[in-house]
């Protein structure tokens, strides 16, 4: 397999919903003195160190950080290294949800830090050909990549549930888009170069 057909080949995220009086100062601590020990991990496109708090647009606290992977080896050797360990020693074993990537694009302001986010996911309806919904929510990627404070948009797809998942990352407050908000505390981006533009076949 060559590398350009790994490309974007593996998304996850890992979602650990919090209690509802749960200090979020902790998540941002640990942020601020551990965020920086990806800036430059082997096959890591993108970590975007999100969260969202109750009360602030969200009915829920949640520490949800999303990766970009260029390579499996990367995933792999986060995965089973002394970073997820060091998850799971301080929250418990969470979920980790895992994608196909589709596309990811550039936005105006792709050289600015985002300091938002947003994440919508979409079911596949069963009486929906997968190709077209997937066409369909190319060109709806495509749009977004262009609205005027947009960093990077991504699209990937979970096959096992059928679910399309858009992912953008925003210079400042997200305008009104559908799907869950986030704020971006740290970006690690050790090979963001690499993720590709456009589609990823």
């Amino acid at each position: 397999m060559s590398p350009l057909s790994l490309r974007l080949s593996l998304w996850r995220s890992v979602s650990t919903p919090l209690p509802a009086n749960y200090d979020m100062g902790i998540i941002r601590t640990r942020v601020a003195t551990r965020g920086h020990l990806l800036d430059t991990f082997p096959g890591l496109g993108i970590k975007a160190y999100l969260v969202r708090e109750r009360g602030a647009r969200s009915p829920v606290n949640q520490y949800a950080p999303l990766y970009l992977w260029t390579a499996p080896e990367g995933m792999n050797a986060f995965l089973w290294g002394p970073g997820f360990q060091g998850i799971v020693d301080d929250f418990g074993r969470p979920e980790v949800q895992h994608w196909t990537g589709l596309s990811y694009t550039e936005g105006p302001a792709a050289a600015a830090l985002p300091r938002r986010a947003t994440r919508h996911r979409v079911p596949i309806p069963a009486s929906t050909a997968p190709v077209e919904a997937v066409e369909a929510a190319l060109v709806e990627s495509e749009k977004r990549a262009k609205v005027p404070g947009a960093v990077a948009t991504a699209l990937a797809v979970d096959p096992r549930r059928w679910e399309l998942l858009h992912f953008t990352l925003w210079e400042h407050d997200a305008p009104e888009a559908p799907g869950e908000h986030f704020k971006v505390l740290h970006l690690s981006m050790p090979e963001r170069e690499r993720l590709g533009e456009g589609r990823q076949w």
